[in-house]
């Protein structure tokens, strides 16, 4: 895409594909507890029962965005002018490009996510600046491969990137390749790029609970590979941990933004961190 027009584009996608409401949608569920309206009753039921056991979800959620939020704005003070955010989700504002592109409006910035309603509402809600980017890619993560590839069509990956993936991982497990997926991100970025990563742990919950969320969840085809710490922190062997290292989401530098309303003495249960290839 130009820096001419900033308007995403959908070239690569010819076709939208068909909204599968038959099974929730991690980014529609996320985006019933942000509050949003473009979820359906699938997402809302599952979303529902989940907070039977954790009332706090949509404040976790709220939690998780804040970090996004502080982490751009930390990673465009850094001199980064480039991002690839994976999972991206359904819009909200601001959204990263915002952030990143206020901060550097030649900002380049490629969304990618696997829901058609996110493609749906991409050229709508994602402008950019003039002077910069944002592109939107309709894939799926575990396609690694593919996802690059386009994303190079934008970006340079001869030049530092900010490649994030904020609660994503978590929907990806050891068997579909979430250890592949990281491990070929990290082998394209060059020398002064970012991985930031934010991840659900179970950490906090006792076993019953955990076991019984997750079977419900399975039984409505919504699987979760929650993650502890350790399992956390080595998706960023051999990249250099950037103060304060792994942490919980709300943790992670708080001074570069306002807390969410209501977060008290709550916690995200995700751990959160950026990784520096050097």
């Amino acid at each position: 895409m130009s820096g001419a027009d900033s308007t995403p584009s959908t070239s690569s996608t010819p076709e939208v594909p068909r909204i599968d409401t038959s099974k929730p949608h991690p980014a529609r569920m996320y985006d019933w507890m942000l509050g949003g309206k473009d979820n359906y009753p699938v997402d809302e039921e599952l979303a529902r029962y989940m907070l039977t056991l954790e009332p706090n979800l949509p404040l976790m959620a709220k939690m998780n965005r804040g970090f996004m939020h502080r982490s751009t704005r930390w990673l465009a003070q850094q001199g980064i002018r480039q991002y690839l955010d994976i999972g991206t989700g359904i819009p909200t504002e601001p959204n990263l490009h915002q952030i990143a592109q206020e901060a550097a409006p030649e900002a380049r910035v490629v969304y990618c996510d696997n829901d058609p309603i996110v493609l749906a509402h991409a050229e709508a809600l994602l402008r950019g600046t003039p002077e910069g980017a944002v592109e939107f890619l309709h894939a799926d993560a575990r396609e690694i491969d593919v996802v690059l590839e386009k994303a190079a069509k934008v970006l340079d990956f001869g030049r530092p990137v900010a490649v994030s993936l904020i609660a994503l991982l978590h929907f990806v497990s050891d068997e579909d390749g979430a250890g592949r997926l990281i491990e070929r991100v990290k082998e394209e970025l060059t020398p002064g790029s970012y991985l930031v990563l934010s991840h659900f742990t179970t950490d906090f919950y006792s076993e019953a609970d955990v076991r019984q969320a997750t079977a419900t969840a399975s039984a409505r085809g919504y699987n979760a590979s929650p993650r502890s710490r350790e399992q956390f922190e080595r998706f960023f062997d051999g990249l250099e941990l950037v103060e304060p290292g792994v942490v919980l989401a709300e943790q992670w530098r708080p001074e570069l933004g306002e807390p969410v309303p209501g977060q008290g003495d709550s916690t995200s249960s995700a751990y959160a961190a950026i990784g520096r290839k050097v």
